[in-house]
């Protein structure tokens, strides 16, 4: 027996036939690839927080209702009175809870999402077993109801997610149109609103969740200044987030990452204010940006710009040369041709990027 045998005879063949997920080694580069919060706790509260983790009884399996960090969660960020929130670790293992919920055994169900957009939706249906139908967005990156519409018509997806703002376009969808999508949808399927960047669109369908049983609007505190605890949360009506919670493997949010994320959520402000810079920071690099010749900048509501430039790859491979990370999405999806991914970051780290961009340009 061969270790290449096995393999063949064990593992799936979509999984076989599947690219892993990769993620650049940014030792030593300007990091602006990942839609990060660039701005660490303040001293004073990295130390506090420090004696807070010191006294975690690791020994201990987390509290299974994670009643503490749901109560913060719900009262500092707008979850409505007499909703509760759904946690997982990061917004990924929330999106493989909603597809394993909805994969039914008897028949063959679909995920519905505008493309292109947040790689995981697709990903995660697929190894959940269920189909992936993906709706172009118009040229100009706006939503296509229309197209939308008929998808939903045609196909009775079980599952629709709009990323609200689109990653990796940054734009907002139309409200209207989501809410016309969350009501086509009816009963027969969920409209899942994702806001991961909800701190620089400061628009949301939390407050809405009442109009629409058939609503989740599901976020992360990775955006905000917490990528590295990983946690995801989602609201719903009481009664669906009950059958959603099924499946969520137990103490699947560690007692580290709880204690971390009651420590922030007490300290919410300092993270808003560092949001608040960096809407301030996203206005001032889409300036400097579009101010280059040949450079098209796209309106952004995120915490990144997408920006199309004469050559991507050129320009990708001359900034990895100056030790400058961004993301290239060129290749994702025929709309976004030419077009890299810029996280907004430090006002010193923005401008070393505006300064290796430009020379790559003029290269």
């Amino acid at each position: 027996m061969s270790i290449d045998s096995l393999i063949r005879n064990t593992i799936r063949t979509d999984v076989l036939a599947a690219p892993g997920y990769h993620v650049a080694d940014a030792s030593g580069f300007i990091k602006l690839d990942a839609m990060e919060n660039p701005y660490p706790l303040p001293g004073h509260l990295a130390a506090e927080l420090a004696a807070r983790l010191a006294n975690v009884a690791l020994n201990r399996y987390p509290v299974a209702s994670y009643a503490s960090v749901k109560e913060r969660i719900c009262r500092q960020l707008g979850v409505p009175a007499g909703y509760d929130v759904l946690l997982g670790n990061g917004s990924d293992e929330l999106i493989s809870i909603l597809d394993m919920a909805c994969a039914h055994q008897d028949r063959r169900a679909v995920v519905l999402a505008p493309v292109p957009t947040f790689v995981m939706y697709a990903r995660s249906a697929q190894f959940a077993g269920m189909d992936f139908v993906g709706v172009p967005l118009n040229d100009d990156l706006t939503l296509d109801k229309a197209a939308m519409l008929a998808a939903i018509a045609q196909h009775k997806p079980a599952l629709v997610y709009l990323s609200y703002p689109n990653n990796p376009t940054g734009n907002l969808f139309d409200a209207g149109d989501v809410a016309d999508i969350i009501r086509a949808l009816g009963d027969t399927g969920i409209a899942v609103v994702d806001e991961a960047y909800e701190p620089f669109a400061q628009q949301s369908f939390m407050g809405r969740l009442p109009e629409f049983d058939n609503l989740v609007v599901m976020r992360t505190v990775s955006k905000l200044g917490l990528a590295g605890i990983r946690l995801g949360y989602m609201s719903a009506a009481p009664k669906l987030l009950e059958q959603l919670d099924k499946v969520r493997p137990p103490y699947n949010v560690n007692v580290l990452t709880q204690v971390a994320a009651e420590f922030a959520l007490d300290n919410i402000d300092v993270l808003n204010q560092q949001a608040a810079i960096l809407r301030e920071q996203r206005a001032q690099l889409a300036e400097g940006l579009a101010a280059v010749p040949g450079v098209q900048v796209f309106p952004s509501a995120a915490n990144f710009i997408l920006a199309r430039v004469p050559d991507a790859d050129a320009t990708n491979a001359y900034l990895l040369s100056r030790k400058v990370l961004v993301k290239n999405v060129g290749k994702m999806h025929s709309v976004l041709a030419n077009c890299l991914r810029i996280t907004v970051s430090t006002p010193e780290e923005n401008a070393a990027f505006l300064d290796a961009f430009k020379a790559s340009q003029a290269a």
